[in-house]
C-alpha cells in the first residue's frame, strides 16, 4: 500500500510507537531486569492504571478508545503471541540477539479463506469469513495508527465479555504536529492584565460579583481572572513562546482526545471495498464503538478529585438550580461546542425571568379586572335571557348564553388590554434577548481564545467518497477519462425529489391527524348532548377540549419520533459532502416537520375554527353529515390556551425530561444485561470494572440537535402565541430550571464523553431563533387582531356604543335567526328544552336580521371590523419590528471592553514578535561580529607570514 493513501508521511522520529497486548506479555520471553517495570505497575497494585486511565505502563494516559467484538473459547484462554511493533523495549531485545528487525508485514492481499490456521491466530476455534475479515481490516487500521505516531495497547482479558478494547495514547510529538495541523490557540508564557474600560465599571463590577457571590459555584473556571496568557496557534518551531515546563498537562484531556479523533478520520483503511476512516468501519462493525475516557468516578469511596466529579457535584446537582453554570469548567471538560449550548441555555433561561414577571403580572391583572369586565358581567346577567341556537344539529337544543359565564370570565383572564402589551413587550424581549446572547457570546469567544477562529476544513464523509468511488467505477468502464469525480445536482436530483414528495406527505400527515381530532371533537360532542345524564349534558365543552388535546399531546409525541427518524433517513438519502452539511440539511428538516407537528393544531384552533361555520339555516358540513366546529361566545382563545398549556407542559415534563433521562438509563440496563449473558466467573464477577468497561455501558453522544430542538420548539411556545398564552413564559422557566441540571446529569453521568468540538457560535440554531422571532410578531398580530375580541371592542366603543361604554357589547355581537329557517332534519329534536316555545335564537356574527331587506346578508359592521383587524396587523407588525431593528441597532454586538481587550492583544502580539525579531537580529549581529574577530585574529597569527631574521615560534594568544 502507497504511504499517501494511508496518511500523509510523519518523520522517522515520529514513528517509535508501539502496540502491546496485556494477555500476551508473558510469552514475549524478555529478560527479567527488563521486566521489571512492567511486573512492578500492574493494575491491581497502580491506582491510576486499576482504573483504567491509564497504560499498563501506569504513564502513557489513554486518550480514546475502540471496542470491538471478539469470540471467546468455551476452554481456558490460549496464550496468544503479542505484537510489538518498533517501540524501544523490542528494539533493544533484537540487538542484543544481534538480530536486525524485520520490517512490518505488508497486509495480506485479500482475506484468507475460512479455516485458515494462520489467520485464527492461536485460538482454538477458527473465526468464520466475516470475523476474519474485519480482524484483518482492524489489524491493517490500528498499523496505518502506528505509521501515524500513535501508540496503542490491547485489552480483551477484561470482565465483559465478547469486547475487546484498543487504548490508544498520543505520544507528545503526534499532539505537537497534529495541534500545528488543526491550529489550536495554546497560551503562550506571555501573560498581559484584563482590566475594564474604566474603574467606574470595575468597582460596579466588583459590587455586583461580591453581591452574587452565593449564586456563583465554587469553581476556579468561574472566577473573575484578572490575568490572561496571551494565546497564539501552536507550532513547532515557536514552541519557544509557550510554557512547556509541564508537558503533560499543557494538552488537556479533551484536547488530547480531539487530536486522536482527528487522526482517526483521517486514518484509511483499504481492504475493504472502501474504507474512508474511523466512521466507515464503525458503520461496518469492524469497531462497534470510539469514545474519549470521562476523568473519573463520580461518587464511591474510590472516586479521587477530578472535573468530572467536580462538574457532578457543581454543576449536576439538583441542590446548586440556584447557582450560575460553571460554563468555563463544561468548556474545560466537554469543548467550546457544548459549553456554548449550555452557555445558550443558561442565558435564555436568565431572559426568561423578566418575561415570566410580566406575564404573570397580565394575568394577575385579568384577574383582578374580571369582575370590571362589562362584557362578561353582560353574558353572566341571567336577566338577559338571551337565547342562542343549537351547537349541534338535532341533538342539541337551545341555551341561554348566561350558561357561558364561566368560559367568559376564564377567557378574560387572557384576553385583556393588557395582552397587547405583553405581545409588544415580548417581541421585544426577543430582540433584547438576541443581543444579550450575542454579546455573551463574543465575550465566551474571547475568554475561550476564539477571536479569529474559523471553521475547521470538513473531511467528506464516508459515505459521500463511497457514491463518488462508484460514480467514477462506472465512468470508467465507459471512458478512460481520469478527472475527479463529484456528485452534482443531476446525481441528487432523485433524492431532492424524493424529500419533496415524503415532506409534503408528513406534512399531510399531520394535517390529517388534525382533521381527525376534529371528526372526535364533533362525534363525542354529538354523542354527550345524547346522553342521559346530566352532569355529562354541563360538562360537554371541558370534555371535549380536554380529551381533544391531550390526543393531540400523544400524536404530536409519537410523530415527533417518527418525523426525526425520517428526516435522517431523507438526509441520508442526499449524500452530503461534510458533516456539518448534513448537520444542517437534517437540522432544517427536523425542524420543519417537527414545528409543523407541534403547531399545526394550535393555529388550527387560533385562525381556522370557527370560521368556516356558515350560519343557522346554511351550515358548512363535511362529508355531508359532520357540521364544522363553532366557538364559545367568548371565543376560541380559551381553547387555544387550553391546547397550548397541555401541549407545553406535555412536551416538557414526558418527551424532554421522562425521556431525556430515562431513556438513556433503560439503555444502559439493557447493554449491561446483555453482557451478563456471557459465562462468568464468581471472582471475575468481583473484580472492579476498569474505565474503559464502565463508559463503554453509557449511552453514545447522540449530539446536540435534540437539546437545542427542544429548546427552539419552546421559545416558539413562548413567542408565537403569547398573545393567548402570558403563562408561557413562567413554564418554560420552571422547566428551563430543571433542565439546566437534568441535561448536566445526563451529560456527566448517563453519556459517554463527546469528543471536543470547537465552535464560535451556535450556528443554524441562531438563524432559526431569529426567524421564530420574526414569525411571532406577525402571528401575535393576528392573534390580536382575529382570535381574540380585543378590536370588536374598539370598534364598539368608539363607532357604535351609544353612551361610550361597553355597555350593549354582547348583544351587538350577536346576529338573530327565525328558527323557521332551519334546513330539513337539523331542528331540534327537543324544542321545549328551555321550557318555552323559541321564535328566534341568536348566534355570533355580524349579520343583517331575518325581516331585513336583506336577511342574513353581511352586515356593514362586519366590514368594519375586519378593516380595522387589518390596519392593526399591518401598524403592529411594522411597529414592532421597527422597535426590534431600533434594540438591535442600539445595542452593539461586542461589548467595548472586549473590544479593547481584543486590540490590546493584537498590539501585544505584534510586539512580543517583534521583540522576538529583534532577539534574533542581535543574536545574529553577535554571531557575524565574533565570527569577523576570529577570522582577524587568525589571520594576524598565520604561520604564512613570517619574517626572515626572526625564527618562526608558535604563540597562543588563547
Amino acid at each position: 500500500m502507497k504511504k499517501n493513501e494511508r496518511y500523509s508521511p510523519v518523520p522517522s522520529s515520529d514513528k517509535e510507537v508501539d502496540i502491546i497486548d496485556i494477555k500476551g506479555i508473558e510469552d514475549i520471553g524478555y529478560v527479567q531486569q527488563d521486566a521489571i517495570l512492567l511486573n512492578s505497575l500492574t493494575p491491581e497494585e497502580n491506582t491510576r492504571c486499576r482504573h483504567g486511565l491509564y497504560f499498563q505502563d501506569g504513564q502513557r494516559r489513554v486518550d480514546y478508545i475502540l471496542t470491538y467484538h471478539i469470540k471467546k473459547p468455551s476452554s481456558s484462554r490460549s496464550r496468544r503471541t503479542s505484537r510489538l511493533t518498533d517501540n524501544a523495549f523490542t528494539r533493544s531485545l533484537r540487538r542484543g540477539r544481534a538480530q536486525p528487525p524485520p520490517p512490518p508485514p505488508p497486509p495480506p492481499p485479500s482475506p484468507p479463506a475460512k479455516g485458515d490456521p494462520e489467520a485464527g491466530g492461536t485460538t482454538n476455534h477458527s473465526l468464520d469469513y466475516h470475523e476474519d475479515d474485519k480482524r484483518l481490516r482492524r489489524e491493517e487500521f490500528e498499523g496505518n495508527l502506528r505509521e501515524m505516531g500513535l501508540e496503542l495497547e490491547k485489552d480483551e482479558n477484561t470482565i465483559t465479555p465478547g469486547v475487546g478494547f484498543v487504548k490508544i495514547h498520543a505520544p507528545w510529538n503526534v499532539l505537537c504536529r497534529e495541534a500545528e495541523f488543526m491550529k489550536l490557540k495554546m497560551p503562550t508564557k506571555k501573560v498581559y492584565e484584563v482590566k475594564q474600560s474604566s474603574s467606574v465599571i470595575e468597582k460596579i463590577n466588583t459590587f455586583i460579583h461580591k453581591v452574587s457571590d452565593p449564586l456563583h459555584p465554587n469553581v476556579d473556571e468561574n472566577r473573575t481572572q484578572k490575568i490572561k496568557h496571551l494565546s497564539y496557534t501552536f507550532s513547532r518551531e515557536k514552541q519557544h513562546l509557550f510554557d512547556l515546563s509541564d508537558k503533560d498537562s499543557f494538552f488537556d484531556s479533551k484536547t488530547r482526545s480531539s487530536i486522536v479523533f482527528e487522526v482517526l478520520k483521517r486514518a484509511k483503511c483499504t481492504k475493504a471495498k472502501y474504507s474512508m476512516g474511523m466512521t466507515s468501519l464503525l458503520g461496518s462493525g469492524v469497531y462497534m464503538a470510539a469514545y474519549p475516557l470521562h476523568d473519573g468516578d463520580v461518587d464511591g469511596e474510590n472516586a479521587e478529585p477530578n472535573d468530572r466529579k467536580l462538574l457532578y457535584e457543581e454543576w449536576a446537582s439538583y441542590s446548586v438550580f440556584y447557582k450560575y453554570q460553571p460554563i468555563g469548567l463544561v468548556r474545560k471538560y466537554f469543548g467550546e461546542k457544548i459549553g456554548l449550548y449550555f452557555a445558550w441555555l443558561g442565558v435564555y433561561t436568565q431572559m426568561l425571568i423578566p418575561a415570566s414577571l410580566v406575564g404573570v403580572f397580565v394575568f394577575l391583572y385579568g384577574c383582578v379586572s374580571v369582575d370590571d369586565d362589562i362584557p362578561s358581567m353582560e353574558i353572566c346577567d341571567d336577566r338577559k335571557n338571551i337565547i342562542m341556537c343549537p351547537m349541534c344539529d338535532r341533538v342539541c337544543s337551545y341555551w341561554n348564553l348566561s350558561t357561558a359565564c364561566s368560559t367568559a370570565r376564564a377567557s378574560h383572564l387572557f384576553d385583556n388590554p393588557a395582552t397587547v402589551f405583553f405581545s409588544i413587550f415580548m417581541a421585544l424581549w426577543a430582540a433584547m434577548f438576541m443581543e444579550h446572547w450575542k454579546r455573551r457570546q463574543m465575550r465566551l469567544n474571547y475568554e475561550w481564545d476564539l477571536t479569529g477562529f474559523e471553521d475547521e476544513e470538513d473531511h467528506p464523509r464516508a459515505e459521500y467518497e463511497f457514491r463518488v468511488m462508484q460514480k467514477s467505477t462506472k465512468r470508467e468502464q465507459k471512458t478512460q477519462k481520469t478527472e475527479k469525480e463529484k456528485l452534482t445536482c443531476k446525481d441528487r436530483f432523485p433524492a431532492y425529489m424524493t424529500n419533496v414528495v415524503m415532506m409534503l406527505l408528513m406534512i399531510g400527515v399531520t394535517f390529517a391527524i388534525v382533521f381527525g381530532v376534529i371528526l372526535y371533537r364533533i362525534s363525542t360532542k354529538a354523542a354527550l348532548h345524547m346522553s342521559s345524564n346530566p352532569t355529562t349534558r354541563s360538562n360537554v365543552r371541558l370534555t371535549v377540549k380536554a380529551t381533544a388535546a391531550i390526543i393531540n399531546l400523544v400524536v404530536i409525541l409519537i410523530l415527533d419520533e417518527v418525523y426525526g427518524a425520517v428526516a435522517r433517513w431523507l438526509t441520508v438519502l442526499e449524500v452530503p459532502k461534510t458533516d456539518k452539511s448534513f448537520e444542517e440539511r437534517l437540522i432544517f428538516k427536523t425542524f420543519i416537520l417537527k414545528f409543523v407537528n407541534a403547531f399545526t393544531p394550535i393555529i388550527y384552533i387560533a385562525f381556522f375554527r370557527g370560521r368556516l361555520v356558515g350560519r343557522p339555516g346554511k351550515y358548512l358540513y363535511v362529508f355531508e353529515s359532520y357540521r364544522m366546529e363553532e366557538c364559545d361566545h367568548g371565543g376560541c382563545l380559551m381553547e387555544l390556551c387550553i391546547q397550548l398549556s397541555i401541549t407545553m407542559l406535555g412536551k416538557q415534563l414526558i418527551q424532554n425530561n421522562l425521556f431525556e433521562i430515562g431513556v438513556p438509563k433503560l439503555k444502559k440496563l439493557i447493554r449491561y444485561i446483555k453482557s451478563k449473558r456471557g459465562s462468568f466467573q464468581e471472582e471475575e464477577r468481583e473484580k472492579k470494572l476498569q474505565r474503559y468497561e464502565t463508559d463503554h455501558f453509557l449511552e453514545p453522544f447522540a449530539g446536540l440537535t435534540p437539546e437545542y430542538m427542544e429548546m427552539i420548539i419552546q421559545f416558539g411556545f413562548v413567542t408565537l402565541f403569547v398573545a393567548s398564552f402570558p403563562l408561557a413564559p413562567l413554564f418554560a422557566l420552571l422547566n428551563n430550571i430543571i433542565e439546566i441540571r437534568l441535561d448536566a446529569k445526563k451529560f456527566v453521568g448517563e453519556l459517554r464523553r463527546p469528543v471536543a468540538a470547537r465552535a464560535k457560535d451556535i450556528g443554524i440554531w441562531y438563524n432559526l431563533l431569529r426567524g421564530v422571532a420574526k414569525v411571532a410578531v406577525i402571528v401575535n398580530a393576528f392573534v390580536i387582531a382575529f382570535t381574540s375580541d380585543f378590536i370588536p371592542r374598539l370598534v364598539y366603543l368608539y363607532m357604535y356604543s351609544p353612551d361610550g361604554s361597553m355597555h350593549g357589547f354582547v348583544n351587538h355581537t350577536l346576529s338573530h335567526f327565525n328558527v323557521t329557517h332551519f334546513q330539513n332534519g337539523t331542528a331540534p329534536m327537543n324544542p321545549m328544552y328551555l321550557g318555552y316555545r323559541v321564535d328566534i335564537c341568536r348566534y355570533k356574527d355580524y349579520r343583517d336580521p331575518p325581516w331585513s331587506q336583506t336577511p342574513y346578508d353581511i352586515s356593514k359592521e362586519f366590514w368594519a371590523v375586519l378593516a380595522a383587524r387589518l390596519v392593526f396587523v399591518i401598524v403592529f407588525q411594522n411597529v414592532v419590528m421597527l422597535m426590534s431593528d431600533i434594540v438591535d441597532w442600539v445595542i452593539p454586538d461586542i461589548p467595548k471592553d472586549i473590544s479593547l481587550q481584543i486590540h490590546k492583544e493584537k498590539i501585544l502580539m505584534v510586539d512580543l514578535f517583534m521583540k522576538e525579531e529583534q532577539g534574533k537580529l542581535q543574536v545574529l549581529d553577535s554571531m557575524l561580529s565574533n565570527a569577523g574577530k576570529n577570522n582577524s585574529n587568525t589571520n594576524n597569527h598565520s604561520p604564512v607570514a613570517r619574517s626572515r631574521s626572526t625564527p618562526h615560534a608558535h604563540t597562543n594568544n588563547y
